[in-house]
Formats: C-alpha cells, structure tokens, sequence
C-alpha cells in the first residue's frame, strides 16, 4: 500500500512541477496516471497499465468532452467574435472611461465576476473576457502576463464558492448533504468574498504596479491577432453589451423557468434525467444566440466572418482536450487502492468538524485537480459525519455548507489543475509568467479566507 501512496504523491508532484515547466498536459496527464497506475499495481499484484489507460483514463476524458465541448466551442466562438467585431474594445473604453486607468484590473475581475455570478460557465468567461482585458491591458500599457490573475480572481474565487446564491455547481454539491440551499450562511459567504476579492486585487495592483515601475509595459505578443480598430468604426457600448446581457439573462430564464416546466420524461429513453442536462441546455442555447445577435449587429464590422468563426472554433480543441485530459487523471487516482489510503487519512485530521471538512475538501480537491471532485469525493465519504459531529456542537449545517464551497476553491487551482490551463492557453500565457498570481488569487487568499470562515462559524455566525 506505501508504495501506491508514494506513486501516486510522486505521479502528482512530477505533474504540477512539469505542466508548470512548459510541457503538455496531453502528454503529461495519461503518463502520469498510468505511472501512479503501476506502482499502486506493484502493491495489489493488478498491473493493469493499458485497460487503465483504455477503460478508465480515455472514458473519463472522453465523457467530460461529451458534455462540455459544446461549451467550449460556443465559448470560443463567442469570444472570438466579440474581438472581431470591435464589441471588446468598445467595452474596454468604457470600463476605462468609468472606473479610471488606476482600477483597469478591477474592471476586468468585475466582468468576470458578473459574469460568473450569473451562472455562465468559467471557461465561457475565461474566452469571452480575455479579448476584452487583453484590449484594455494594452491601452494602458499594464503587462499582460497579469490578466490570468485577474481573470482567474473574478472567475475562480468568490463567485465560484462564497457568494450566497451563486448556481455554480461548487455551491450545489453540498446541498444534498447537509439539507441547505444555494444561500447557505449568507454573513460567512459575503465575508469570504470580501477577503478573496480585496485581498485579490491588492495583491494584483502592487505586483502590477511594481511591474510597471520598472518599466515593463504589455510586451510584444507575435501571436495574439487581435483586431485594431478605429474609436469612430466601434459599436456602441450596449450593442457590444448586449450578447453578454442575452447570456446572462437567457441562461437564467431557461434554467428557472423555462427548461424545469418543461416535459421532459422523453430523457429515459437517453439514460438521463432532466437535473443533468438543463444547466448545459440553458448555456448552449443562450450562447448560439448571443452569437447570432453579435453576427446581426455588428455583421459589417468583421472584415472576415468566415475567418472569425473558423479562429474559434480552432481555439476551442486545445482547450477542451487540456481539460479532459485533467479529468482522467483524477479519475483513475481517485479508482486507485492506495487513494482510499490517502482519503481516510485526510478525513481523519481533526475532532473539530469545520477544521476536518475543510483540510479533507481542499487537499482532495488538490491531489484530483478538481473543486467539484475533491468537493463530492470528501462528502460523500464522510458528509454524514460531519453533519453529526456538528450538530452536537450546536453547528448550524449552513457553516459546514458555506465552509466546504469555500475550501473546494484553494488547492484545487494548483499548476495541474485545467481550469488554470485552460486560462493560460486561452490568453497565450505560461505558468512560469502568470502561476504565481493565479495562485495568489486562487489557493493563498481563498485559505484565509477559509481560515476566517472556520472561527467566525465556530462563534455562531452564520
């Protein structure tokens, strides 16, 4: 058993330290998952490399391109037109215009985090506000290797995990487990995204501002293409708005109001149910037309309409495969002998609920690379547990709710997470020149921010 628990931390630590070198995670992921595969094999006598590559590794990833790639290929391609039809750029004046040249990195962590907050899915908004920051980034000469951070912090953080009412499935999972709803412990939920938010952005405009300081602008990118356009040939701000007001609000009505009164018994002749598919229906539909009202407002704007289709759909292959490919390395440690091992370990660490809940969340969700994995992976060994353990304390379950989102959102973002590739490969960037940020913004902050929570929850507050 020590020698599957070794393969795997070692499988784990060659993963993060060579995604963050350069090398891809296409090449990297199903190595490593068969490498931590043989050495857990080496303790059982099941050495079972090619069914675990085959069965496990390939089904996983190629479930997860199933039922996102449609998210990526309309999030690129919605992204890709907001570039192209000056839509990015007009917004970026504005936002510049309204909040000042000192706060451009504010803006572009609120536009993610509206965004977000709405429901739209973040790798959506890692691809339809990359354009915009990268336009406002070079107005103002901040260096570019900032906008992962940014994005990251708006997209990644409070929105995904803290923030009463956000639908993102982080705040979801614990649902089930603890009887509460999406508004579990408002007061703790609003005091975390105060700490991740501003203790975020002070983070990124020190580092930024000492950047500048010493001279270094936006730099030369030879890859990014993106349009120039004159001030007097862009759309106007809310015709630009307006693609992202359709996601928002259509998404919101399709999922609420639309999709839930709607039959769909006809699901069981395909082996699913209706809770499975309406959050991705909602976006799927809400995103062809937000890109169709693009194309018919700013039609004429796109020097090239064909080509700016084409640019995105080609954008969104890499994306997505880089995120499966993280998704079967999870699967198959997660399937491993030696991970039940690990799990029990973690869920064992503390008396106190609050302080086990968190640790085992977040360190599961680091070792699978995945909030939701390590989120439901963590509840559903020892939810129940939790739920007793607290209840004797007199712990509402809304803490233990509010406290598990929040933990599921810090190690999860380590450099092998895909997530966090998806954003560098989105906005052409390297983990050597943006990580540190990201995880400033991601892991760091969001743990104190979890550390706060613990001992106000502890106190009562809810």
């Amino acid at each position: 058993m020590a020698i599957g628990v070794i393969g795997i931390i070692l499988s784990l630590i060659l993963l993060m330290y060579l995604a963050y070198r350069g090398i891809s995670v296409l090449i990297l992921a199903p190595i490593l998952a068969c490498f931590a595969a043989f050495l857990g094999g080496l303790a059982t006598g099941d050495i079972h490399i090619l069914a675990t590559y085959t069965e496990v590794f390939m089904t996983s990833l190629g479930g997860y391109v199933m039922k996102y790639f449609p998210l990526f290929l309309l999030g690129a391609i919605f992204g890709k037109v907001m570039d192209d039809t000056g839509a990015a750029k007009a917004i970026a004046n504005v936002i510049c215009k309204k909040l000042g040249e000192k706060r451009a990195i504010a803006a572009i962590v609120l536009a993610c985090s509206v965004l977000t907050y709405g429901g739209v899915s973040l790798f959506v908004v890692a691809f339809a506000v990359y354009f915009i920051a990268a336009e406002l980034f070079r107005e103002l000469n901040i260096p570019k290797r900032f906008i992962p951070g940014a994005i990251a912090l708006g997209a990644f953080t409070f929105t995904m995990t803290a923030l009463p009412g956000t639908p993102q499935i982080q705040n979801a999972i614990p649902m089930q487990y603890f009887g509460t709803d999406v508004y579990a412990a408002p007061i703790l939920g609003i005091v975390a995204s105060a700490v991740m938010l501003f203790g975020g952005l002070f983070w990124l405009q020190y580092r930024a501002n000492k950047a500048m300081k010493r001279g270094e602008g936006y730099g030369n990118h030879k890859n990014e293409n993106i349009v120039k356009f004159n001030e007097n040939e862009l759309p106007g701000f809310w015709v630009s708005m307006l693609p992202i007001i359709v996601v928002l609000i259509m998404s919101f009505i399709l999922s609420k109001y639309i999709f839930p009164h709607t039959n769909l018994n006809y699901l069981d002749k395909y082996n699913t149910t209706a809770s499975k598919v309406i959050g991705n229906w909602s976006l799927i539909v809400s995103l062809i037309f937000s890109i169709i009202i693009a194309y018919i407002f700013n039609y004429k704007k796109m020097a090239n309409p064909i080509e700016t289709l084409t640019k995105g759909v080609n954008g969104s292959f890499l994306a997505v495969m880089n995120t499966a490919s993280e998704v079967g390395y999870g699967n198959v440690i997660a399937g491993l002998a030696a991970f039940v091992a690990i799990k029990g370990a973690l869920l064992g660490l503390s008396s106190n609920p609050l302080i086990s809940e968190a640790v085992s969340v977040s360190s599961l969700a680091g070792i699978t690379g995945s909030a939701s994995g390590g989120l439901s992976i963590a509840l559903g060994a020892l939810g129940d547990v939790y739920l007793k353990e607290a209840s004797a304390l007199g712990i509402n379950p809304e803490v233990l709710h509010r406290i598990a989102a929040i933990a599921c959102g810090g190690l999860d973002t380590l450099p092998h997470n895909g997530a966090v590739i998806t954003l560098l490969g989105v906005t052409g960037m390297t983990h050597k020149e943006s990580y540190l940020d990201i995880g400033m913004c991601t892991a760091i902050i969001p743990i104190l921010a979890v550390i706060v929570c613990i001992i106000l929850g502890s106190m009562g507050i809810v």
